[in-house]
């Protein structure tokens, strides 16, 4: 579906006149209907974790705290994931982000431990302690973009009418009509909470996150044991 089908839905549903064109157009009430369906891209995409967005990114560090801002590392950043960075090179886990109270209390210590913990701010990415050069470290983040070009190119706003959804354009499109309704004056609660229902139930059904047992003595059915060598100088 793309951003012209889906604006041509939502009329039908509302009662308005199916606009030939979108993006350009003169038409007051089909600007209307494209601002709101840029709103409605914006507001869905922060209302989950969703699958869709999540993206993985490997860094390949600077021998430095400082690993320079996280927009520039990563374009379409949005958020962090939580405990998912690693450094791939070391084989370990890096904490954080650690808060404002505990990082200082690490700057504070005479010697560094062997951890890493990171931290985000001022839109810096700081690690402590600050990593050899030319190590990878990899994390999953949420993505900024919602919508893509007809080509697969991911946009943070539709741009032209044969722009298409990366997230759901059925959401999207309920979404689009209950804005629209109430904007205009018009009934839109009932419209309203079938969105809403429509997007809890995607929410439960999304799977980017794992399903927990709650059966005794049972593993997470997502887990899988893997090959660690445990933290020290072992003698073979």
């Amino acid at each position: 579906m793309t951003l012209l089908s889906l604006v041509k839905d939502a009329a039908d549903i509302i009662g308005l006149p199916r606009p030939s064109a979108v993006v350009g157009s003169g038409d007051q009430t089909v600007r209307r209907l494209l601002a709101l369906a840029q709103i409605e891209g914006n507001e869905l995409s922060r209302r989950h974790e969703w699958q869709a967005l999540v993206k993985e990114k490997v860094h390949v560090t600077l021998a430095a705290e400082d690993q320079g801002a996280v927009t520039t590392l990563i374009s379409d950043f949005r958020s962090l994931i939580g405990g998912t960075m690693w450094n791939r090179s070391t084989q370990d886990y890096v904490g954080g982000p650690v808060s404002p109270q505990d990082w200082q209390e690490y700057k504070a210590q005479t010697s560094a431990g062997p951890y890493f913990d990171f931290r985000i701010r001022g839109g810096k990415l700081l690690v402590f302690p600050a990593p050899a050069a030319g190590q990878n470290l990899a994390l999953e983040y949420i993505s900024t973009n919602w919508c893509q070009s007809s080509g697969g190119t991911g946009q943070t706003a539709w741009a032209l009418d044969t722009d298409t959804g990366i997230l759901s354009e059925y959401l999207m499109t309920l979404g689009l009509v209950w804005r629209f309704q109430q904007v205009a004056g018009l009934e839109y609660g009932e419209a309203m909470r079938s969105y809403e229902r429509a997007v809890v139930d995607a929410v439960a059904k999304d799977g980017s996150r794992p399903v927990l047992s709650l059966a005794e003595g049972s593993f997470d059915i997502g887990y899988r044991p893997t090959a660690r060598a445990p933290d020290g100088s072992w003698p073979l």
